[in-house]
């Protein structure tokens, strides 16, 4: 009988060594990429995925119809969109730190203002609030500071960092439990509370640029002009957000981008409402069902920052917008148990795999120096498909009494998005940029 191998682990160890310790010390880039992932659950849980079990408690409570419930989440996707380029410009100019800690502060305090609700206007300008907060120390923000501390290894860190969301989206049922239970303002007061004593001290650890903490990207080589270097070697060129705007790979990956969330912002609002309406489920067992999606997400960030850093990332977008295709068509045309969960797979494993590349094929594709201003522009873009999914869905549901032709619609748009994906090629910067270096 033969023995096992040693070479597996010390070779596992090896690889561990080099990707998070390549001089020694655990890189600080991963203690970033630690913050940023605890920070997105906080958004994540208290408020980003938990929004669909609020709605059930606000239509129960007020009466509210699901398309005003859906237009205040709207809202907030419009405001992000239209905050996106000031805050791309803010974030570049002064840092990931001070506009995180401004954002947890705001959504702590958006948090705070929701336990005041007892009117439609009070609970718009609640969630207003809140949605700036998030908007400001969420998911844009943070990526900046990511994108700036790898590239090697860039994909896996966005993956860790977005690996928060999806425990965030794995905890909801104890939030559903806790909203059933103690009630919808003592978990509010809570959560707002948490995100700013726990989240604004921790991000006091976050820095803009390797340089700051007198690191290098990957932190693998310390040398002058480290970063110019590598990405000439690499063929990755920091063009202006100018040229940016001038390429088809812009509009492609942003439009794209935007159709994906027209399923996942649905997802996020109007899936619970749905399991409890269409199958009646008890809030708490939706909430379950609702980790399925999360835990498939969290399954496919394992994957997806592996792949993303090995393979096409566009042609990744393109087979996992088939996949959130495929998976809205099911949950259209079937209602029983078993279908709504090949749903949460597949929806939510495209979710997870695809979620890194689109942060991670921006910075490969344009470069960090104007990463803030170009990611915040193309936020302005997907804005409409954060805010169409969950308004058309609301008006559906209201009028039809089912959401099966919005599910559909999604459905089949997805497999659009997977064809803007396949022709958005990466645009040729690289002789300008090599030009311009020789020329200083």
């Amino acid at each position: 009988m033969k023995k096992p191998s040693k070479k597996i682990p010390i070779i596992i160890l090896q690889r561990f060594k080099i990707i998070f310790r390549p001089n020694g010390p655990v890189f600080y880039g991963w203690w970033i990429v630690a913050v940023a992932s605890f920070v997105m659950y906080l958004g994540s849980l208290f408020w980003v995925q938990s929004y669909g079990a609020y709605a059930v408690i606000f239509n129960r409570e007020f009466g509210w119809s699901m398309t005003m419930l859906a237009a205040a989440y709207t809202l907030t996707r419009i405001e992000s969109g239209l905050l996106g380029p000031f805050q791309g410009w803010l974030t570049d100019r002064y840092g990931p730190r001070l506009v995180i800690s401004i954002g947890l502060l705001m959504y702590g305090i958006g948090l705070l203002c929701l336990t005041l609700v007892k009117t439609i206007q009070i609970y718009f300008l609640a969630v207003v609030i809140i949605s700036i907060g998030i908007s400001l120390g969420g998911y844009q923000t943070l990526m900046v500071a990511i994108v700036n501390w790898f590239q090697q290894h860039r994909t896996k860190a966005i993956a860790l960092t977005q690996l928060g969301h999806s425990l965030g989206g794995l905890s909801v049922p104890i939030l559903a439990y806790g909203l059933e239970e103690f009630g919808w303002r003592t978990i509010a007061l809570t959560s707002g509370f948490a995100s700013i004593f726990l989240g604004i001290p921790l991000v006091q650890h976050i820095r803009h640029r390797p340089e700051e903490k007198n690191e290098v990207v990957d932190g693998k080589i310390i040398g002058e002009n480290y970063n110019d270097r590598l990405e000439i070697k690499s063929d990755i060129v920091s063009a202006s957000w100018q040229n940016a705007l001038r390429t088809r790979a812009f509009w492609f990956i942003s439009v794209g981008h935007a159709i994906a969330l027209l399923s996942v912002s649905a997802v996020l609002v109007h899936l619970i409402p749905h399991l409890t309406n269409t199958l009646r489920m008890e809030l708490t067992e939706a909430g379950l069902v609702f980790s399925t999606v999360s835990i498939s997400q969290i399954i496919g960030l394992s994957c997806g920052g592996y792949l993303g850093d090995r393979f096409s990332k566009r042609i990744i977008c393109s087979y996992c917008m088939i996949f959130h295709g495929s998976g809205m068509l099911v949950l259209a045309f079937f209602d029983d148990y078993i279908m709504v969960l090949l749903f949460s797979v597949l929806h939510g494993i495209a979710w997870g795999i695809r979620g890194p590349q689109m942060v991670a094929i921006r910075a490969d594709y344009f470069g960090t120096r104007s990463f803030g201003k170009i990611f915040g522009i193309s936020s302005m873009v997907v804005m409409f498909g954060t805010m169409l999914g969950p308004l058309i869905s609301g008006l559906v549901v209201d009028h039809y009494g089912i959401y099966r032709n919005a599910f559909i619609s999604f459905g089949l748009i997805s497999f659009l998005g997977a064809v803007l994906f396949f022709f958005s090629q990466k645009p040729n910067f690289t002789a300008q940029k090599i030009q311009k270096i020789n020329s200083t």
